[in-house]
């Protein structure tokens, strides 16, 4: 039409400037966009006008045009660039941009050229930038070229500068514009070139891009050059040069893809890939033609052997497109594809299939976020027997070492799998020890060093955590012997012991640090390394964590030595460079022990203490090296340590009469002493070995005395001979474990001197000799309060010490070196002067940077002195005056405040003496210092080196005997603020393993110690426990279902310990026993030593058993309560602790609660439940059968349980046999049980009839046992009884039913289980938990309560047969298993994922955009949507999508195939609404043009899709023009497709699956739209009318 009406106009109005001038808008006006389309409308109507008039009227025509492109295009798209209105900015762009293109046709083409010259650099705006005048924003700019392109046609060398300013671009746009700005033009300069360019053009797209990704191979780069490659696939796939597909790197671009992060990425990847395969198959030619220059070949084609490729690549394509569901279910089914795709690959060789298509898989399923997902392509890679073969081994070792151990790291990878028990090895690591004993077998022996270091250097290069690191370890260790590591090997594991063994658990960090030792001595070329190496990379193994004297991994190390004696490298000693052709061990030995006694002499500078780690590593060559040779035939420990020692001895026999040695060597020689000294107090060092070091040490005892005592008594006066004065204490301690080795006058000596520098006045700004002085005089103090403490000094040294004791309480001397309301308590040191003190070497400052340290030890030293002198001395001022006592905790108080926190201990030791006397008397002051106390230890629960100790204190001080003894009465606060504390602890024990324990087992043993006292103070001692019951009660129940981590902790941890000695560190570390059954076992042990015949016992167990019948009752009222969830595991915890206190209960009390019990019965309990509380009734019968009563009564109340519930009471009669013996007239019980068991046969409930015929069965059965009197007087009920036991036996035919007979039959509670025989302790903490379902973390094994050291007598530890022990779950478990037929190739595929078909079928070109009008619109207003369904194929989804377009009003529906609209299925859903909508018809092969069109006339292209971009549904806003583009039901939205969308719109999502249906996800959107419409309305309206 409106070509007509131009036509019109022109016609009857030859002035053509009028009507330029009257549609041209002012050059600083925005125009309507009506008008801008009116102009284009107008000057396309001149076009045919110009072909037939003059010359003169042409040009003028053009001149006008060619002022509109200058003076109105171009300024106008200026203003758009900076529009911030979406839709304006679009609706404004289409039409500026059709004016122009319409300009440029009608002007000279090199108007045109210069048109695009100007726009070009536009393309390259910086981030910096904006756009404004000169230039123009990026999408404008695009828009504006790929219109003028047409008319650039002839230009070749204007085109190839618009394609590099392209390509370029590519590296720079922002990631929201690159794939509508830069594939549009792409496509458009494609699209105009001429044939023979179009060949060049593809040709450096192609090589570019390439070249681009292969320079930076990053994700970012991969997702680029994707989205340019699929926009391109049509042209780079077509028959002509250039074939991608011979294309290296194009192929690395494709893998890259594949194992993208990002899935639209990978969604590329794989349909590039589905596009070369199916072409490929098309053109029926090999790929490559010819043989590369030596290049890899990723991908190859044959004609010969198109039906397997294409086999192959159905298989591959599937498994990627399955992988993408990411849940386990869908994924699991197409597994055994991965298999037939390997066995391809190994069948034909790298000829055919490269295996770098395989790693894809395996990565993708490695970045899964489906943890189990992951799991299962680990453990599927862990099989592969396609590895044994060298070729595969090698081409996946770099995979290995890189993505494998990656995935590797994730933890959760290596937890317990089903069937598997606490304390065995996980099963993948039992598949990684066996694949990579395969895996290095199968490498080329060249390569194998080079992919292990590799490994290993890996392990080092990020921090593990402790499991995989564990497991890796082991599986390393397992390796076959082979000396493939050099010195750059040892490296690495040292590294790997650096850096990742700071934070891990120590059991754990032990255990890996054995195994890698072990790798070491299987791996070590011992020709490429020298002893020094060996010895230093010793070094780094802990002593109290893996490598001590006396384990098996230390006789492991001293044979791998002997072994390798003479086989070392030599490391040349002399200084011309020459060395001996063999080393033996002790000879290198002899010689570090030369080197680190010879020190240069001294210069007369500030030194710092030596190195320790030089001494250490000095120590532990002489320990092996002694152990080494003490093997050989002949050979004396103290001779060879004579020999090799004889340079220290001589050192340490002058080191006291000669003042003139140099002070380091003296040092060093300290060093060595102490060190030697603490490896031979290791609990696995050899006796004689440290009798032999003892002796030869000790002989020089008076020597090394003099010199210290020199030392510490007044030369020590510098900050850096604090550690000096450490060290000399330290070995002074050692000596003195020896007494006879220590002179009489030597801690006298000492304790005066120390003394006399402490009494000395301070000034106000004192010397940094007169601090260090003071610091070295109050630790010597320390050390000496320990010794004593010990027993190590004797008595008589002990009266000295009272002058330290008035010296404490005497007022400070110097009042600024104390603020303390009592004497010289937490006296500090004064910062000295740096003017008085020695400068750093060069002067450049004072040698301070030690001084807090220092300061916080004198404190901390203080308060050692202060604990002990208060414990020991009984006329202490503390005990005599109250207010002393006061002042003296308030000091504690401060202290904490001022000590760091891995210095309290003392502290809390002094309160633990001294807050008992103040409960009553200053209950305020004793609140604030517990309080105090457990602010600082909570603080540090997640330091774990200080948190233990500290928390062992606080409890000995917040839990002290005294103060449980206090009433509520008596120190209310203070009782409230414990009963709180405890509450917490509970709390922190939910997280952190083993908190809990320390509560419960000090408490524990203060109410029922081991040692015997009087009975009258014991009972006054117990009697505390009834205000802390709920301690004792959380103890029976106590078992946090811990996260799964934690959970996978402490089940590696119980590995680890099964292993025993096999791993040196169960031997070395000292079990801190954090078991979280531990306050179970406890408590278990603490209930079993109660005595019945106590009555204050018998209280506790009464008052415990009602708190534990309460908690059942409360736990019971949950709505449900799952298998093994803590609800369950809570109820069976309790029924467990009554099922063992039973025995010691009394009668009377427990008449009082059976009808509790009885309640509980009818409960909905979950199996492990139930047995418990059977069991329990039917011993209370056997105990006290008077009881029988209310029993029977049971079966006569209307209980809404009732249904199931009475099951419970039917299982007791099953084990009536054992009851009936103790009952009087026992044939009217009988009778009852046959009444009862007898009605209940016929209710409706089918497991209630169960239950109740096998309790008629055994009842009957006594009924017969007991002869015939017994018969005579039932022999009303005999022929009901046995033709309902008939019926029953005759079910064996009737399926189910059946089953279910056999099954109850063969259950260990009707079977094997006697509830008398078998009552231990055994049955009921491990048997009955092992066979009733419960997880294996909820067993108690005997060995735990072994460990306890408790007598259990009733009920005893064991059963007296092992027949119920012996069953298995499986034994009376049915578990119904079909075998898995065979199936089609196709038939285990979930539906949704359907095999992709390779033949891609040929579609018309032709594009049908002439919209069929299917029914007259009658009036109906239709918005603008526009809905695109092309790529739909369901006619179900059609015909509903046809009835949701036409009720919501859009502007038309595009299918595929018109052809859909005769489809019954389409019919029956669209109800006639296509007779009422617009529909077209393009068919997919045509939708790129199709909407790159729409996009021209302003549309915005929404998809459906979840992408990285994508916006959520409830917050987009449509733009009025918007077209709705709607992906495939199988593939979504095509891959080709996704950078013509301007918008990725995603449907929020709350469940598991994935995707909604299409028809589904469409209707919302179409929706949304819709709304946004009638709320725009809405608002529109009011504000007209308003």
């Amino acid at each position: 039409m409106n070509s007509i009406l131009i036509n019109a106009i022109l016609s009857t109005s030859p002035h053509y400037d009028r009507l330029f001038d009257s549609l041209c808008w002012p050059v600083d006006v925005w125009p309507e966009t009506e008008r801008v389309e009116a102009l284009t409308a107008f000057i396309e109507g001149l076009e045919h006008i110009i072909v037939q008039s003059e010359t003169t009227k042409t040009q003028c025509i053009q001149d006008k045009t060619k002022s509109i492109i200058w003076t109105r295009c171009l300024p106008h798209l200026s203003r758009i660039s900076t529009e911030t209105d979406c839709v304006r900015f679009r609706e404004s762009t289409a039409a500026v941009c059709r004016l122009a293109a319409i300009c440029a046709r009608l002007c000279d083409p090199v108007e045109a050229g210069r048109f695009a010259l100007v726009i070009l650099p536009s393309l390259r705006l910086s981030k910096e930038d904006r756009p404004g005048v000169e230039k123009l924003s990026v999408e404008v700019a695009s828009e504006a070229l790929a219109v003028i392109l047409p008319c650039l046609r002839g230009d070749e060398q204007l085109m190839l500068s618009i394609l590099s300013c392209v390509l370029s671009s590519i590296r720079t746009i922002p990631d929201g514009l690159l794939s509508r700005v830069t594939v549009r033009l792409l496509l458009a300069v494609l699209g105009n070139c001429n044939d023979a360019m179009h060949g060049s053009i593809l040709n450096k797209t192609l090589s570019e891009l390439c070249t681009w990704h292969a320079s930076e191979r990053t994700p970012p780069v991969t997702e680029r050059t994707l989205l340019c490659l699929t926009s391109l696939s049509d042209h780079l796939l077509a028959p002509t040069e250039p074939d991608p597909r011979s294309c290296l790197r194009f192929w690395c671009v494709v893998q890259d893809g594949l194992i993208h992060r990002d899935s639209v990425s990978r969604k590329r990847a794989l349909y590039l890939l589905k596009r070369c395969v199916a072409s490929s198959q098309d053109q029926g030619v090999d790929c490559p033609s010819q043989q590369g220059n030596g290049d890899e070949i990723l991908f190859k084609w044959t004609a010969k052997s198109s039906a397997m490729l294409r086999e192959f690549w159905e298989d591959y394509v599937l498994v990627m497109e399955t992988l993408e569901e990411n849940q386990v279910h869908v994924v699991r089914p197409v597994l055994n594809r991965i298999d037939s795709l390997i066995q391809t690959t190994a069948n034909e060789g790298e000829d055919l299939f490269h295996p770098s298509w395989l790693l894809c898989v395996y990565q993708r399923m490695f970045h899964s976020e489906n943890k189990t997902l992951m799991r299962a392509g680990v453990c599927h890679l862990l099989e592969l027997k396609v590895l044994q073969q060298p070729s595969f081994a090698s081409a996946f070792s770099q995979f290995v070492v890189g993505p494998f151990m990656d995935v590797l790291s994730e933890m959760s990878l290596f937890c317990r799998a089903g069937g598997q028990r606490v304390g065995d090895c996980p099963e993948l690591a039992v598949k990684l020890q066996i694949f990579l004993q395969n895996f290095f077998s199968s490498l080329p022996k060249d390569d194998r060093g080079r992919v292990l270091l590799q490994m290993i250097q890996q392990l080092g290069s990020k921090h593990w955590c402790a499991v995989p690191l564990l497991f890796i370890s082991q599986a390393l260790s397992k390796l076959a012997p082979n000396p493939i590591l050099a010195v750059d090997g040892l490296t690495a594991l040292r590294e790997v012991l650096r850096c990742t063994m700071i934070t891990h658990q120590v059991l754990l960090r032990g255990a890996a640090q054995c195994f890698l030792l072990k790798s070491a001595l299987c791996l070590i070329n011992v020709s490429t390394v020298t002893l020094d190496d060996i010895f230093t990379f010793l070094g780094n193994f802990r002593a109290d964590e893996s490598l001590c004297g006396g384990t098996a991994l230390w006789d492991e190390v001293c044979v791998w030595l002997s072994s390798n004696e003479g086989h070392f490298k030599i490391m040349p000693r002399d200084g011309d460079g020459t060395a001996s052709s063999k080393e033996t061990i002790k000879a290198y030995v002899q010689f570090k022990i030369h080197q680190f006694l010879s020190v240069p002499a001294c210069t007369g500078q500030t030194q710092r203490l030596p190195d320790p780690k030089e001494a250490d590593k000095l120590a532990r060559s002489i320990l092996l090296c002694t152990d080494i040779e003490r093997k050989h035939p002949g050979a004396k420990i103290g001779d060879t340590l004579q020999a090799l020692l004889s340079p220290l001895v001589d050192t340490l026999n002058r080191v006291g009469p000669n003042i003139y040695m140099a002070l380091k060597k003296s040092d060093k020689s300290l060093q060595l002493v102490l060190r030697l000294l603490q490896l031979r107090e290791t609990p696995k060092a050899h006796y004689e070995m440290a009798a032999a070091l003892e002796g030869l040490i000790f002989q020089c005892a008076d020597s090394i005395q003099e010199f210290i005592m020199r030392r510490l008594c007044g030369e020590l006066l510098e900050l850096c001979d604090m550690e000096r004065a450490e060290l000399y204490l330290c070995v002074l301690k050692q000596l003195s474990m020896h007494t006879s080795t220590i002179q009489p006058s030597c801690f006298p000596r000492l304790i005066k001197y120390s003394l006399s520098i402490l009494q000395e006045p301070t000034q106000q700004s004192p010397s940094v000799a007169s601090q260090v002085a003071q610091a070295v005089a109050m630790a010597s103090l320390a050390m000496v309060c320990r010794l004593i403490e010990k027993q190590a000094i004797g008595p008589d040294t002990f009266s000295l010490l009272k002058q330290l004791n008035e010296h404490f309480y005497k007022p400070a001397l110097s009042p600024w070196r104390s603020h303390s309301a009592l004497g010289r308590f937490n006296e500090r040191l004064l910062k000295p002067h740096t003017a008085d003190s020695l400068s750093n070497e060069g002067g450049k400052g004072p040698l301070l940077q030690d001084w807090g340290r220092t300061a916080a030890h004198f404190m901390r030293d203080q308060w050692v002195c202060l604990s002990f002198l208060t414990r020991t001395l009984r006329d202490s001022e503390l005990l005599r005056n109250t207010k002393t006592a006061v002042a003296a905790l308030r000091c504690c108080v401060d202290a904490l405040a001022l000590l760091p926190s891995d210095l309290v201990l003392p502290v809390f030791a002094f309160m633990e003496t001294v807050l008992p006397q103040l409960v009553t008397k200053d209950e305020a002051l004793c609140v604030e210092a517990v309080s105090r106390t457990w602010e600082l230890v909570h603080g540090l629960s997640n330091n774990a080196h200080d948190f233990w100790p500290a928390l062992k204190g606080f409890i000995s001080v917040a839990f002290h005997q005294t103060l449980l003894l206090l009433r509520n009465s008596q120190a209310p606060v203070l009782t409230a603020t414990m009963k709180q504390i405890a509450a917490e602890i509970m709390e922190l024990s939910e997280s952190k393993n083993g908190v809990f324990s320390v509560l419960l087992q000090h408490c524990c043993h203060t109410w029922l110690p081991a040692s015997e006292r009087s009975s009258d103070q014991e009972n006054g001692i117990f009697s505390s426990v009834f205000d802390h019951i709920n301690i004792v009660a959380e103890g029976c129940i106590y078992g946090p279902v811990f996260r799964r981590d934690q959970r996978l902790v402490q089940d590696v941890q119980a590995y680890v310990e099964q292993l025993g000695v096999a791993c040196a560190t169960n031997t070395v570390v000292a079990s801190d026993n954090r078991d979280d059954q531990l306050p179970r076992m406890c408590t278990l042990a603490f209930l079993s030593r109660l005595d019945a015949s106590n009555g204050l016992h018998e209280k506790l167990m009464e008052q415990l058993a009602v708190t534990l019948l309460e908690k059942d009752k409360n736990v019971s009222k949950s709505l449900r309560i799952s298998s093994n969830s803590l609800h369950h595991r809570v109820k069976n915890r309790v029924w467990q602790t009554l099922l063992m206190m039973l025995p010691k209960l009394k009668e009377e009390f427990v008449a009082s609660i059976l009808s509790s019990i009885f309640e509980a019965g009818f409960c909905s309990n979950q199996a492990s439940v139930k047995y418990l509380i059977e069991w329990t009734m039917i011993l209370i019968l056997v105990r006290y059968p008077q009881q029988i009563g209310d029993f029977w009564a049971c079966f006569n109340m209307h209980h809404e349980g009732t249904k199931t519930g009475i099951c419970t009471f039917l299982a007791v009669l099953v084990h009536f046999e054992i009851i009936l013996p103790t009952l009087n007239n026992p044939d009217m019980h009988l009778a009852k049980a046959l009444d009862i068991t007898l009605q209940w046969c016929f209710h409706h409930n089918f497991s209630v009839r169960l239950y109740a015929l096998l309790a008629l069965k055994r009842v009957w059965h006594l009924v017969e046992v007991r002869g015939e009197g017994t018969l005579d007087g039932l022999r009303g009920l005999s022929t009901v009884v046995k033709a309902c036991l008939h019926q029953t036996e005759a079910l064996k035919n009737t399926g189910n039913s059946n089953k279910n007979w056999t099954r109850i039959q063969q259950h260990f509670f009707f079977g094997a289980f006697h509830p008398i025989r078998d009552y231990s302790i055994e049955t009921i903490f491990y048997t009955f938990p092992s066979l009733s379902g419960l997880a294996d973390d909820e067993w108690i094994p005997l060995w735990k309560l072994e460990k306890l050291s408790c007598v259990f007598q009733t009920p005893p530890l064991r059963n007296p047969t092992p027949d119920l022990s012996r069953l298995q779950p499986g034994d009376w478990i049915q578990q119904d298993k079909n075998e898995e037929d065979k199936e089609e190739r196709w038939a285990e595929v979930q539906k949704k994922i359907t095999p992709w078909c390779l033949d891609i079928q040929g579609q018309d070109l032709d594009l049908q955009l002439v919209p069929q009008q299917r029914a007259a619109r009658l009036g109906k207003q239709h918005g603008a949507l526009l809905v695109v369904a092309s790529l739909i194929d369901k006619p179900t989804n059609l015909g509903g999508l046809c009835r949701t377009c036409e009720i919501f009003g859009s502007s038309a529906l595009v299918l595929d195939n018109l052809r859909h609209i005769t489809d019954k299925h389409f019919q029956s859903l669209s109800v006639s609404s296509e007779l009422w909508l617009p529909l077209l018809e393009v068919k997919p092969s045509e939708l790129a043009e199709f909407l790159q069109m729409k996009k021209s006339d302003g549309y915005c292209i929404v998809g459906v899709e979840q992408t990285s971009n994508s916006q959520s549904l409830q917050d987009y806003q449509f733009p009025e023009k918007t077209l709705l583009l709607l992906g495939n039901e199988r593939e979504g939205i095509p891959a080709n497709l996704l950078q013509l969308l301007d918008v990725c719109v995603e449907i929020p999502q709350q469940g598991v699956i994935r995707s909604l249906n299409v028809h589904v996800s469409a209707a919302l959107l179409i929706w949304e739209y819709t709304r946004q419409r009638l709320v725009s309305t809405s608002s529109q309206d009011k504000s007209t009318h308003g």
